[in-house]
């Protein structure tokens, strides 16, 4: 692999895998604070530009979390907006070495926290090999859609973060395929989202709560 491939995921299929347990928190796990998870930032040397498109994901991620909880779907907010502020905890390694940042990262996650929803959250902010059912799994396709509401550092609609994507690394055929598959399954976790929590999401613009053109 290229060491600076941007992870665009492969979309995999995987039919013979049964789903995950649905994304509740327990009572026993552990649930970082902010403060903790900058520490970790810290210690495995997540460069500014990466802390500030995580900061972004989290404040969307948050947003919809807090929409949930509202709507007494049993939503941990503070569950969301941890694993969102982790979800790139590896990519400056896997920039540098190569890897899977998602899988590493969700593997970092998991032996940091022992919170397997949170470390869900991580593992899967890419791509989700499931079936989108947004209530059952809230936790990760949350973290999932807020990724792909952030360019950079940034809120923009997903079209906008996906051409982006696509110019600067759309170099051939089966890249942009990857990248339009992704695209299609983040446009239907928003509309599921949307569905759920009766919010337009693809409206919001999660900074000042107001609808955008």
């Amino acid at each position: 692999m290229n060491r600076t491939s941007p992870n665009i995921p492969m979309a995999p299929m995987w039919p013979s895998l049964p789903p995950p347990p649905a994304s509740r928190p327990g009572p026993r796990w552990s649930v970082p604070g902010e403060a903790q998870c900058v520490a970790w930032w810290d210690r495995f040397e997540m460069p500014e530009h990466i802390r500030a498109h995580s900061r972004g994901v989290a404040q969307v991620a948050c947003f919809v979390a807090e929409a949930g909880h509202r709507r007494g779907l049993g939503v941990d907010v503070e569950t969301v907006f941890a694993s969102a502020l982790l979800h790139d905890l590896a990519k400056i390694y896997c920039i540098k070495h190569g890897g899977n940042h998602s899988q590493l990262g969700g593997a970092w996650a998991m032996a940091l926290t022992g919170n397997p929803v949170l470390s869900q959250g991580v593992m899967h902010h890419v791509y989700w090999p499931f079936e989108v059912d947004v209530a059952r799994f809230f936790t990760p396709l949350a973290v999932l859609y807020a990724d792909k509401r952030v360019s950079h550092d940034r809120i923009v609609h997903i079209e906008d973060r996906f051409g982006d994507l696509l110019d600067r690394y759309g170099k051939t055929p089966e890249i942009r395929e990857r990248i339009h598959t992704t695209n299609r399954q983040a446009k239907g976790v928003e509309d599921a989202f949307s569905r759920l929590l009766e919010i337009d999401l693809n409206a919001h613009d999660f900074d000042r709560g107001r609808l955008v053109d």
